[in-house]
């Protein structure tokens, strides 16, 4: 399946075990190319690998850890990006729609490479690399 095109950008998406498998089949009916680790047999799979494949595959990794977020600042990477949903009790169907509207939101910055967090606050994006900002904190939030 191809990937939607959200403005310039073309999203895929890898959803992580922390987000229900039927989340992946409603996104996948919206016109998303939406893959779950549980649906591929990878329910096991390290964070580390689950970045590099999605990285070899060109896809966004969204996830309830935030494991991943700092997994690739620590490694200064510029990629793959990554949605970290930081909302407990989400159902398939709300984070379908929680996933949708950021996708459509920030897509160039995904195509980019950043790590998009997001709240019952709203969302804060942080471009990849994360690199310190003053008094050794990171860099600011977009």
């Amino acid at each position: 399946m191809a990937a939607v095109a959200v403005g310039d950008a073309f999203v895929k998406l890898l959803l992580d075990m922390g987000i229900g498998r039927r989340a992946a089949g409603l996104l996948r009916r919206r016109g998303f190319d939406a893959a779950h680790l549980g649906d591929r047999g990878l329910s096991r799979l390290e964070d580390e690998k689950v970045l590099a494949l999605a990285a070899a595959e060109g896809r966004v990794v969204v996830t309830v850890d935030a494991d991943f977020s700092a997994l690739l600042a620590l490694a200064g990477a510029t990629g793959p990006s990554v949605i970290h949903l930081r909302m407990e009790g989400l159902d398939d169907e709300t984070a379908a729609r929680v996933i949708e509207e950021v996708v459509r939101a920030v897509s160039d910055q995904l195509d980019a490479g950043c790590i998009v967090s997001v709240s019952s606050a709203g969302l804060r994006v942080h471009d990849l690399p994360i690199t310190p900002g003053p008094a050794g904190g990171r860099g600011a939030p977009h």
